[in-house]
């Protein structure tokens, strides 16, 4: 077996781990240092300035094709879920009022019968 000092493969994960880390002590240093934070924050105001011009471009270019932006779809989405929620309550209501109208199963009415006042004649004066 060839001499750890000597093998191309120990010296190769040797020189690595060297140079990982002096690339860790090197970004360690410059993300530290106050002027990479100010570089990040613009560069991060940049990105965010491009993302809103590039948002109303495409607004722009949806209404001359005349389709709607995404905020308008997401508007209709919350109106039709508005919609839909309220059609399922008066299903609901429907659907007890419906149950609540059922003749009973004597075959009368939901409301009683007032009282008869009158008596029915004998049975020999029937004709």
């Amino acid at each position: 077996m060839a001499d750890k000092g000597n093998d191309p493969a120990v010296i190769w994960q040797t020189m690595i781990g060297e140079m990982e880390k002096g690339f860790n002590s090197f970004g360690n240093q410059l993300m530290s240092s106050p002027e990479f934070s100010k570089v990040m924050n613009q560069a991060g105001g940049v990105a965010a300035g491009a993302q809103k011009q590039l948002g109303e471009l495409m607004e722009k270019y949806l209404l001359a094709m005349n389709l709607p932006s995404r905020a308008q779809l997401v508007g209709m989405a919350e109106r039709l879920q508005s919609m839909e929620n309220q059609l399922n309550e008066i299903k609901t209501l429907l659907q007890q009022v419906h149950h609540n109208s059922l003749a009973p199963s004597d075959g009368y009415g939901a409301t009683p019968r007032p009282p008869r006042t009158r008596q029915p004649p004998p049975e020999g004066e029937r004709k």
